[in-house]
């Protein structure tokens, strides 16, 4: 199958088709990186994203508000972005926002500590990040940041149902048309949600994929914060995956 469209142009048409999605209270704010970000995001699909097949789809749920929410990148930790990606670009502000979620793009001096995870594997397992990219790509089903009054995210599982009826559809047309670009052999979730959004958004798919899931590396979990990468590293193994 040939397809239609490359992740620049999926990720401009998922932006696009999120826009005047409507939330109501306590929601306050909804950031979009693909929008504000764009600069740094579109430097990481054109340095890492364009080439494939891929082995690998790992996808994550929706933006931190101190990675992607800062820099544009999935799992966006600003060091390991900047010195191990070597990417760095200009990054403006959402049109609205939130006192307590400012946006500082790469003069943000909070890591995000589920990035540090992941793409601290990503270069301690391979090195340069080209000899990651070869056979791993990373996504983020969902590219909006959520906040409530108080500046929590509010990740898409826990929004209304009448929200996600606005938002899954888009996210799961993202990830079809991601997945048909690069034609990945396994496309696994990170965290339980992250799959169960894999398999939804596949489910009548014609593309032969293997789906599973890894350990998500957010520090709110005790699993996770008794060694992620290891736990990952046998996760993946056990669904086929060759390191």
């Amino acid at each position: 199958m040939v397809a239609e469209m490359d992740p620049i142009e999926i990720s401009q048409k998922l932006s696009d088709e999120l826009r005047g999605a409507e939330f109501d209270a306590p929601i306050s704010h909804v950031y979009d990186p693909l929008q504000y970000a764009w600069k740094p995001y579109e430097a990481y699909l054109s340095k890492y994203g364009m080439s494939r097949p891929r082995q690998v789809l790992l996808v994550g749920m929706n933006p931190g508000p101190w990675g992607m929410g800062q820099v544009g990148v999935p799992f966006g930790a600003i060091s390991m972005v900047r010195d191990w990606m070597g990417i760095e670009a200009s990054v403006g502000e959402p049109d609205e926002l939130h006192p307590k979620r400012p946006v500082h793009g790469f003069d943000c001096d909070r890591e995000e500590v589920s990035g540090t995870r992941l793409w601290g594997w990503a270069r301690d397992r391979y090195g340069e990040p080209d000899a990651f990219f070869e056979r791993f790509f990373v996504h983020n089903y969902c590219p909006l940041l959520v906040l409530d009054e108080d500046g929590k995210n509010r990740t898409p599982p826990k929004l209304r149902k009448a929200e996600r009826a606005q938002v899954l559809p888009p996210c799961d047309r993202g990830l079809r048309r991601l997945v048909d670009y690069l034609e990945p052999q396994f496309v696994v979730g990170v965290g339980n949600y992250a799959e169960r959004r894999v398999r939804a958004a596949l489910k009548d798919s014609s593309a032969d994929v293997v789906i599973g899931r890894v350990l998500h590396p957010s520090p709110a979990s005790p699993k996770a914060n008794r060694g992620w990468a290891p736990q990952a590293e046998a996760e993946l193994q056990e669904l086929g995956v060759e390191l």
